[in-house]
């Protein structure tokens, strides 16, 4: 088939839209491109819930860390180096173990004189299961980042909320929130680079593909034993993460931009990349 009928063939395939077959014999290079761009999907869907969800998380974590009450602080100190602390591929390991050991039926309790019924099957999808591990995991490194600019911002910015008689609520989301995000963006954006490149891992980690609805991996691996040529599905899944990382950077650029957008121009803190060919 045409490159064209492929794309319409597999352009989805990881959705379990298009055709169901993979290629077995005569595979071309557009099959490949096509298919692991189809598997991308997924990665991007792994990134974006994770790094979205884990913004926030983070930025509880990153307050409680900062409060002087050990009852809060601890178990929010406790949590980052938990996750910090251990490997990421260990995590997926440990949570698809703890999901697998649910009860099968799902479990049911009692809110407010309310049943509930929450089903645990698809805590072991990859869909699911491994988002999680990834939520908590980029929420606990995000949560780092986001206390050392708290512990930043400059105590002029602080004492001018107070004479303004800013205080609590009104405080926090004026001066001191977006102030922290000013200072952490930089590093942030490193972090969402590399989550997006862990999301490789969920090919390795127990969570299994469902109905061979894979990642970008899942595709480069099966070709890579269908052709016994590794050298073709592999630098392709790493051209589409080279291309990704640059959509990243010009994004999270805009970002840094518009946070910055009231500092001189010789102060705001430029996020670009630069290709260093000597170093």
């Amino acid at each position: 088939m045409s490159c064209w009928e492929t794309f319409s063939a597999y352009a989805f395939r990881s959705l379990g839209i298009g055709e169901r077959l993979l290629p077995k014999a005569d595979i071309t290079l557009c099959e490949q491109v096509v298919l692991i761009g189809s598997g991308l999907i997924w990665n991007i869907y792994f990134a974006a819930f994770a790094l979205l969800l884990g913004f926030f998380l983070a930025t509880a974590l990153a307050v409680a860390k900062d409060t002087p009450s050990p009852w809060v602080r601890k178990p929010a100190e406790w949590f980052i180096f938990l996750f910090r602390g251990s490997p990421l591929f260990i995590q997926f390991f440990l949570a698809y173990e703890a999901f697998v050991l649910l009860p099968k039926a799902g479990i049911e309790f009692t809110l407010f004189g309310i049943e509930f019924g929450a089903t645990t099957r698809w805590l072991t999808r990859a869909w699911l299961g491994a988002t999680i591990v990834l939520f908590l995991n980029t929420a606990a490194y995000t949560g780092e980042i986001f206390y050392g600019a708290l512990r930043s911002i400059p105590k002029g910015d602080l004492e001018a909320a107070d004479a303004y008689g800013l205080t609590g609520w009104h405080k926090f989301r004026r001066v001191v929130w977006p102030t922290m995000l000013r200072l952490a963006w930089p590093a942030y954006t490193n972090e969402a680079i590399f989550l997006f490149h862990a999301t490789t891992l969920v090919f390795f980690s127990g969570f299994p593909a469902w109905k061979q609805m894979g990642d970008a991996l899942y595709y480069a691996n099966y070709f890579a034993d269908a052709t016994f040529n590794p050298f073709i599905p592999y630098p392709i899944v790493a051209g589409f993460f080279v291309c990704m990382t640059l959509v990243i950077i010009s994004l999270f650029g805009a970002i840094n931009k518009r946070l910055n957008r009231h500092l001189p121009q010789a102060r705001r803190r430029k996020i670009a990349l630069r290709l260093n060919l000597i170093r």
